[in-house]
């Protein structure tokens, strides 16, 4: 049976290639990607040289995360990636030096995305730490839900990859613990004493709650954890009545 080639998506595209192309020509390649039944299609020569080389790299980035998440990134090569991207090995090497260099790349565009999600959800939460929580929460939530692959690689197998993939994840991490600890001695004042730990906490806690689903291949249904989530974030910060409250929206 032959492997099935990625597709991209018309947001994942727009992510990676930027404001920097006419959007007659970024039209044209949505439309090219969108009718080849993810083979990389002969009409995209047509287009700037530049762009090709924008779009092949994005195609290797999101194979290398379809691949890591169903092979493992231990048991992932770079063959398992270019037949998923469906281009040369020489247009993978025009991009990447070796698997470490495509994985650490496609980790970097993908936690830039996640945070700018969660960032942005969180914004429009204004002055309520509560509602900037749930929001960020919701986000990440539906990143995992849309984009399982790009989750599991983030997640789970970015612990088994290098030592430079594991320090991004500790600094992916840390990012939204500075934000939450930020954001909570900003808006609950009566916290500023609290330790930023307690924000660490809150956070690795998510994290390990979304490992262990992942690692089950559990991202169906998985916005549902979003109340007991948010009693977990919520009752260092505010105590257990306003944990509660959380648990009890589900209802």
């Amino acid at each position: 049976m032959p492997l099935d080639r990625i597709q991209l998506s018309q947001e994942i595209l727009l992510a990676a290639i930027g404001n920097d192309w006419p959007s007659e020509q970024v039209d044209a390649a949505i439309e090219l990607l969108a009718s080849s039944e993810g083979k990389f299609p002969s009409g995209v020569r047509k287009l700037p040289a530049e762009l090709v080389r924008a779009v092949q790299r994005e195609r290797l980035i999101v194979a290398m995360l379809r691949a890591a998440s169903e092979l493992g990134y231990r048991g992932t090569n770079v063959q398992d990636v270019i037949e998923r991207a469906g281009v040369s090995r020489p247009t993978f090497y025009e991009h990447f030096a070796n698997k470490e260099d495509c994985f650490l790349a496609s980790f970097d565009t993908s936690a830039k995305r996640l945070r700018d999600k969660v960032d942005a959800a969180a914004r429009a939460g204004g002055d309520s730490w509560r509602d900037r929580v749930r929001l960020g929460l919701e986000a990440v939530l539906g990143f995992v839900h849309a984009e399982p692959d790009t989750a599991r690689t983030l997640i789970v197998e970015a612990r088994a990859a290098s030592v430079d993939a594991v320090m991004r994840r500790v600094e992916l991490l840390d990012h939204f613990s500075n934000c939450l600890d930020t954001r909570a001695r900003e808006l609950l004042p009566e916290t500023s004493q609290r330790s930023e730990v307690t924000a660490s906490g809150v956070v690795g806690g998510v994290e390990a709650l979304l490992y262990s689903r992942l690692c089950k291949g559990e991202s169906e249904g998985i916005e549902e954890l979003l109340p007991s989530m948010m009693y977990f974030a919520v009752l260092p910060y505010e105590g257990h009545e306003a944990a509660s409250e959380e648990l009890a929206l589900a209802g």
